[in-house]
């Protein structure tokens, strides 16, 4: 895989759990299938949204093969293999490649706060030693090392990186980004709200919570922008914010996008503990976005 392979809408995919809280494999499968069978452009597992940090690390390599397998080879698997340490990021980057990715996807370490050489050396030794291609994944809400653009753009240098996931709630920053860069890799957003305006700015695609929920509607966007109709991509962007709005960030973005596909009919199971369920109010607001995007059953 290379960075032009890298493009399109790219669903992060949920870790279904059954009652007991064990993988769900059967359930894993289909909902794979589903976002498939919608034209996604690849999956992304275990990042946020499949609950990584709640995952044993043969947990982590499970679910990569589950929805490998299940791909029948279709589209690109983008392993999400962030961890606190260069070492284990790098063991990861291996149970990724045994289990059939095609590259990893990693954020900076979280919980220590580190300067920013230190971030670069991790990116760096992790590139040199992944069996797999990186993309660079920046969500400084959630890991608390924020990739300035400066620092990025010394991370497209380096051999095997090969895009860069912006969850940076600052579009301003993705525009420098992107102007820092150049096409040396390439830059996706993270944040559904912002896919349209992202592709104006020159990203190529998007890592998305809500294209799990709604792959068509997403696809759509990315086709109708890629074919020059701006009115309907913008529009068709607008639309879906009725659901973005649970997926960013609070009540977070996992339990809503798990009860969104439960109440479309799709096995999504449970959150982990101690993750906590919806609220009703949050539940009735759920079902109200999916109602008006016409996916809830008839």
């Amino acid at each position: 895989m290379n960075k032009n392979d890298l493009k399109g809408v790219i669903p992060a995919i949920v870790t279904p759990f059954a009652e007991d809280e064990r993988v769900d494999e059967t359930a894993l499968a289909a909902i794979t299938e589903y976002v498939v069978n919608n034209g996604v452009h690849g999956i992304m597992t275990t990042g946020g949204t499949g609950e990584f940090p709640l995952l044993l690390r043969e947990e982590r390599k499970a679910v990569t093969k589950i929805v490998a397998e299940a791909t029948h080879g279709k589209v690109p698997i983008f392993a999400g293999t962030a961890a606190c340490g260069t070492r284990e990021a790098i063991m990861l980057a291996e149970d990724a490649a045994d289990a059939g990715a095609q590259a990893i996807i990693v954020t900076p370490p979280f919980y220590f706060i580190l300067p920013e050489e230190a971030l670069y050396r991790h990116f760096a030794e992790l590139a040199g030693n992944s069996p797999l291609p990186v993309v660079v994944y920046n969500n400084p809400l959630y890991t608390g090392n924020n990739l300035s653009p400066g620092l990025i753009a010394r991370l497209a240098e380096i051999d095997n990186v090969i895009g860069l996931k912006q969850s940076q709630a600052d579009l301003g920053q993705l525009v420098e980004v992107i102007r820092l860069t150049g096409d040396r890799i390439s830059i996706c957003t993270g944040i559904d709200s912002q896919f349209y305006a992202a592709l104006c700015v020159g990203a190529v695609g998007i890592f998305s919570t809500a294209a799990t929920i709604c792959p068509r509607h997403m696809v759509d966007v990315y086709d109708q922008f890629e074919d020059g109709c701006q009115a309907e991509a913008r529009t068709s962007h607008r639309r879906l914010q009725c659901l973005n709005r649970f997926l960013e960030y609070d009540p977070g973005y996992v339990t809503p996008a798990k009860e969104a596909l439960n109440m479309m009919g799709l096995p999504a199971g449970r959150v982990r503990r101690p993750v906590l369920e919806l609220t009703e109010v949050e539940r009735n607001g759920v079902r109200d976005a999916l109602r008006e995007l016409n996916l809830l059953p008839a």
